[in-house]
């Protein structure tokens, strides 16, 4: 194994010629062929098969590493993990992968850790900072395709797009009827958004050419009037009382875990719709269930639940007015292969002893 000034040296001048480090949505620059070192490569090992990431990117990371895969794109159980992270300098991680003490008490050279997302819940950061293990993560690069998803699933719960796609599959479509598959339009109405930063801000300014007449807002914190942009913050209780469509835009920290339970859908309009694209854990999925039926609130959209995948026997995936889509939040081609060339990136200036893109710590 490298000596760590020879490790540092060694990558940081393959970082140097090979990285590009701004994050243009349009131009993917990766080196033609790849770069010879003066030593043996760090080892890196990636939690999905190879096919599972654009290969633009893997080409980057395999020229500066010595890289090794898990077998299927699918989640690599924990004991597996612990067996192939062993004697590696790095890891690359998805949200997926539940990279604990256990874990990290196995991976004695581990030196940096990237995930190939914004959140990192699924990190014991305590654990990392104890060995001094660098961590980096891939925020400000999903926001446009977050909010574009967050605004379709508001418009396919409220119109009830999957409902009538079914019913005109299983020949339930039998005639025009004035108030057949009827659902709240956006124009003229209150839109509450919970969590008004980037992700939030860009959902309300895809919204405001629907003719939406008022948005409020509830955070950690007051917005200044220039980024408010006309919206107007409420205590979290009066959001829900006033809101016809309430939008779960918020970043996911302990303190929200079941926010939204049996008392929060009382609160609510009965005409209201839910639209999460945040966390699962924010929601008491069994209140909402019970709230769904009931017809404490109108409907609800959810992108993301707990667990995850959802078992098809759940009750949630047996209701009409839910709307439900696998964690599709960040899934557009051009940000998947930002947020994958993001990662690597982290990864050798992780190694090369540089500030990473995007670091935790």
């Amino acid at each position: 194994m490298l000596k760590a000034n020879k490790l540092t040296k060694s990558v940081l001048g393959i970082v140097k010629t090979s990285i590009n480090s701004s994050f243009n949505r349009s131009v993917i620059n990766i080196p033609s062929k790849p770069i010879s070192m003066e030593a043996s490569k760090p080892k890196v090992f990636t939690t999905r098969s190879r096919d599972s990431f654009p290969s633009a990117s893997m080409e980057v990371l395999e020229s500066s590493c010595d890289v090794s895969y898990w077998k299927d794109n699918t989640p690599i159980p924990k004991d597996d993990l612990i067996n192939n992270i062993k004697e590696k300098d790095a890891l690359f991680c998805l949200l997926t992968d539940k990279v604990d003490k256990e874990v990290l008490d196995s991976a004695d050279n581990l030196k940096v850790v990237s995930t190939m997302s914004v959140g990192f819940d699924h990190l014991d950061m305590e654990t990392l900072k104890a060995k001094n293990v660098k961590v980096g993560y891939t925020p400000g690069v999903l926001t446009d395709s977050t909010a574009d998803l967050t605004v379709s699933l508001l418009l396919a719960t409220s119109r009830r797009l999957i409902e009538g796609s079914q019913a005109l599959k299983s020949g339930d479509w039998s005639a025009w009827s004035p108030l057949w598959l009827c659902g709240p339009e956006l124009a003229g109405s209150t839109v509450g958004i919970v969590g008004l930063g980037q992700i939030g801000k860009a959902v309300m300014n895809r919204l405001k050419p629907f003719g939406v007449a008022k948005f409020v807002y509830n955070g950690r914190t007051k917005k200044d009037a220039d980024y408010e942009d006309g919206a107007e913050f409420l205590a979290f209780e009066d959001l829900l009382k006033v809101s016809d469509f309430v939008l779960i835009t918020c970043a996911y920290s302990p303190e929200l875990h079941h926010k939204f339970d049996k008392k929060v859908f009382g609160m609510m309009k009965e005409t209201s719709i839910l639209i999460n694209t945040s966390r699962g854990g924010i929601i008491n999925q069994d209140d909402l269930v019970e709230a769904l039926k009931n017809k404490e609130i109108f409907a609800a959209g959810l992108d993301v639940m707990t667990p995850e995948p959802l078992p098809i026997s759940h009750p949630l995936t047996t209701l009409d007015n839910c709307v439900l889509i696998p964690h599709l939040g960040s899934a557009t081609i051009q940000t998947r292969t930002i947020m994958s060339k993001m990662t690597v990136e982290n990864i050798l200036n992780g190694l090369a002893g540089e500030p990473m893109p995007a670091q935790l710590a």
